[in-house]
């Protein structure tokens, strides 16, 4: 019983990741944009959990923080160039 409300759930999500990366390339607004990369790594973090809980295996969790951190520093970067056109500032030296 509980390994089809996995499946299942894992291929809504599989579609719910569909819908993200079309947002993600054809967003009208580049928030748009990087709401769907932050949204899309979330679906993948939760797709590695039910994937964990389906397989009954916990090596998967520091796989979940690597792509938790990942993302954050990701949509944190790409929002910043959206921003300010530079990821990193450098102080300019006369």
């Amino acid at each position: 019983m509980i390994n089809g409300i996995l499946f299942c759930s894992l291929i809504l999500l599989n579609l719910s990741i569909l819908a993200t990366v079309y947002r993600l390339v054809k967003g009208p607004s580049a928030s748009d944009r990087i709401q769907a990369l932050d949204v899309l790594g979330i679906n993948l973090i939760s797709g590695v959990a039910i994937f964990s809980v389906l397989l009954r295996n916990t090596a998967f969790f520091e796989v979940i923080l690597l792509i938790g951190i990942l993302s954050f520093i990701g949509t944190i970067a790409y929002a910043r160039y959206i921003e300010r056109g530079v990821v990193i500032e450098r102080k300019q030296s006369d």
